[in-house]
């Protein structure tokens, strides 16, 4: 409704009531109505300076025209003939609302407390037998598998077969081990075939979909995890593994403790809005001086500035893969992957800046140190 529709403006007219209803005529000379009458007009609602939604500005003020004058502000029409205008009343202030401390966005209690627990048993099974901890890695990939084709199937009906991605995936990481890379390349082939064909028992709709879905999880979590055993193959692997782990977890809490603390800048909003450039930087810092003293004190022939090295590409890669379960994650509309880590999410929240750090960590940790 605009100006238009409500008539002639006061001074060409009235509203004089009649059976029929309200007729706008020409003013007589004195006043033709009663003040209580006047007193029932419905008052105006407040229409606010500046719109609290975020619209055009040109349609608030439209919008402020239909409404007409502010509630308080009378019209002509609605103040008895000779009576002086009515001051409006002064409005309370409005209660400030108390500022807000910055919040970490998940339960730390119950983060650190898994946190730690899987800590003990990596390191426990890392240092004490070789093989518990290669058990330990298939577990987390045939895991991660679960989750991430439940989630296809949920959220884009992807039925990426899982009985061959978990056996495969677990063969992978014991052939990684027993093998090398010889032997993680063949049961990646074999891993992608037995996907191909085990879909072949089902009708061929959506048939090109799921298998492509399918060798790209055997490839994102099984393959990418074999890397961690290849390392282990090493006379000091347990403390290559050590160094990859700490790096990562390093990389993570200072990108998280810079980013909360004094992170403006948004690194990469559409994907990810609560990472900033700071928390990137906090990540390569923290991740370059622990890179130094890793290299120096637990790798043997390892030198200070090759640390310094592979924590700058930690830091890059973890915030990489970050990024990219983070694409995975809002492609399929979720916040986690699963709610098997209290305070953490799922087994593929917690692997997704391992997973892609693990090779870069093994082919720097052979070209400084050598393989053996």
């Amino acid at each position: 409704m605009n100006d238009s529709s409500w008539g002639a403006p006061p001074q060409a007219g009235y509203w004089a009531p009649t059976d029929r209803g309200p007729v706008q005529g020409h003013a007589p000379a004195g006043p033709t109505y009663d003040a209580p009458e006047a007193q029932q007009t419905r008052p105006m609602p407040i229409v606010p300076d500046v719109p609290a939604h975020g619209g055009n500005q040109d349609d608030d003020r439209g919008a402020a025209r239909q409404a007409g004058p502010p509630f308080g502000d009378e019209t002509p029409s609605a103040r008895p003939h000779g009576a002086a205008p009515q001051k409006p009343e002064p409005m309370p202030d409005a209660p400030q609302p108390a500022p807000q401390k910055k919040s970490a966005g998940r339960d730390l209690g119950a983060a650190i407390g898994v946190g730690v627990a899987l800590g003990a048993v990596i390191v426990a099974s890392l240092f004490i037998v070789k093989a518990a901890f290669v058990g330990v890695i298939a577990v987390a990939v045939v895991v991660g598998l679960w989750e991430l084709t439940s989630r296809l199937q949920e959220r884009k009906g992807i039925k990426a077969p899982l009985v061959p991605l978990a056996v495969g995936g677990a063969a992978m990481v014991v052939a990684g081990y027993v093998r090398g890379p010889e032997g993680a390349w063949v049961a990646m082939a074999l891993t992608a075939l037995a996907v191909l064909v085990w879909r072949m028992t089902e009708p061929p709709e959506n048939y090109l979909k799921d298998v492509t879905a399918g060798v790209f999880a055997a490839f994102y979590v099984p393959f990418l995890a074999t890397f961690v055993a290849l390392m282990l193959t090493a006379d000091d692997g347990p403390q290559r593994v050590l160094v990859f782990l700490v790096l990562t977890v390093v990389s993570d809490t200072g990108a998280y403790a810079v980013g909360w603390r004094f992170g403006t800048h948004k690194l990469a909003p559409r994907i990810s809005p609560g990472k900033t450039r700071e928390g990137l930087l906090g990540a390569i810092a923290f991740a370059m001086v622990a890179g130094a003293l890793l290299m120096e004190f637990v790798i043997d022939d390892g030198a200070w500035w090759q640390g310094l090295l592979l924590g700058l590409a930690v830091a890059a890669s973890a915030t990489l893969g970050d990024l990219g379960e983070s694409m995975i994650k809002r492609d399929l509309g979720i916040k986690d992957m699963g709610t098997l880590l209290p305070g953490h999410g799922g087994i593929m929240d917690r692997l997704d800046s391992l997973l892609p750090t693990a090779p870069v960590v093994w082919l720097l940790l052979v070209l400084f140190v050598g393989s053996g």
